[in-house]
């Protein structure tokens, strides 16, 4: 009887450690969730982790990253306005998969085709506006590879404006990785991005709801933007970003899974860099800057300077970085100069002399020009301190 109960504590025991053993394997394999992914700190593309990031692949609408660089693009030079109206084609109402269901030659407006494009990930809307801003899908395509050649993209093919099947489109987690980036830079951009149900009205009265693709925008702190993907030869992608502090990163994964896997990889890399990574800011943009500079035939002793943008450094958390500040003016500066004028530059080196950040420094306020009378005190003061 001893001997039976030995045997079966025994079977019981060894059954549980191939569990436990089996169950290990599956979370030390979790990694495999997703084909490839790359992490990058936004202000100074340094690469925080990667894995296959280098690898082709399809990511169905994540091409929808550079339509919509060309859309604010196109805002910017000023040959697309927010509040112009532009009239849907047959081919944009038609097309398939995600969609805000526009109707066929009815005027919509481009604030509202670009909001169902980062919400919705909306195929009708983005086909819409390709065809307006380059009068084809063919000639908007060609754009969007030769603004891939201009950020560095290397590895990537454009073939349609919405990432759905066709052709040989393809990229990789760097090169999404860095569209991202560049979208970023777009302040109307966050506008949409953040927005997570919406009703949209369409011009005849009826409604559309529309759902931000990118759950993280909801339930990971700090993430206000990003692309979700999905077809069954990309599986499921998101590049997404968020910032925390003054630290922003940018994080894109290739073929999960599932979808569930591509959001908690994302998250689990965007815990990663917020635990091991920091940006420190030296001096906020427009805050005044300590300094003895001088110019020349000032009425004041002091001037108030400032930098244009912020100065900061990024580094990981467990490395001492010691900045060296450094300031360079402009030659022959003379009083008197107006506020905001640009003096000269401001840099942060490492202890190499690599430089780390810069701004162009600036004038807090206007530097009147000194009469008669103050050069009399100057020279007083000075000649009473020897």
């Amino acid at each position: 009887m001893k001997k039976a109960l030995i045997f079966i504590l025994l079977l019981c025991f060894l059954c549980s450690f191939i569990c436990i053993t089996l169950n290990q394997t599956t979370f030390a394999a979790s990694d495999d969730l997703v084909k490839s992914y790359y992490v990058m700190e936004y202000d100074t593309g340094a690469v925080l982790s990667k894995y296959n990031e280098n690898e082709k692949r399809p990511i169905a609408s994540m091409v929808k990253i550079m339509t919509l660089i060309l859309c604010f693009d196109a805002i910017e030079k000023g040959d697309l306005k927010m509040d112009q109206k532009l009239v849907v084609s047959e081919t944009a109402s038609g097309m398939g998969g995600s969609q805000m269901f526009l109707d066929a030659n009815t005027e919509y407006y481009v604030r509202d085709l670009i909001k169902g494009v980062v919400i919705c990930s909306a195929n009708d809307a983005a086909v819409a506006l390709g065809e307006a801003i380059s009068g084809s899908v063919e000639a908007f395509v060609n754009e969007m590879n030769e603004y891939a050649k201009k950020l560095g993209m290397k590895n990537t093919k454009f073939c349609n404006t919405t990432g759905l099947p066709g052709g040989e489109q393809y990229s990789t987690a760097k090169d999404v990785t860095l569209m991202t980036r560049k979208l970023l830079s777009y302040k109307d951009y966050y506008k949409f991005s953040t927005i997570w149900m919406e009703d949209f009205v369409h011009p005849d009265g009826r409604k559309t709801q529309m759902v931000n693709t990118n759950k993280l925008v909801r339930f990971y702190q700090g993430c206000d933007s990003g692309k979700t993907g999905f077809t069954n030869d990309a599986m499921f992608c998101l590049s997404a970003s968020a910032k925390r502090k003054d630290m922003r990163v940018i994080t894109t994964v290739l073929g999960g899974v599932n979808s569930k896997a591509r959001f908690k990889k994302v998250a689990d890399l965007f815990n990663y860099a917020f635990a091991n990574y920091e940006q420190k800011v030296i001096f906020r943009a427009g805050e005044s800057i300590p300094n003895k500079l001088k110019i020349r035939k000032s009425k004041y002793d002091n001037i108030d300077i400032y930098a244009e943008n912020d100065i900061k450094i990024f580094s990981d958390k467990k490395t001492k970085v010691t900045p060296e500040i450094k300031i360079t003016l402009k030659e022959g500066l003379k009083a008197p100069m107006k506020a905001d004028s640009v003096i000269g530059t401001i840099s942060v080196c490492d202890k190499n002399g690599q430089e780390l950040c810069s701004a162009n420094l600036r004038l807090k306020y206007d530097v009147k020009k000194q009469n008669l009378l103050d050069a009399m005190r100057r020279v007083l003061k000075n000649w009473s301190l020897k």
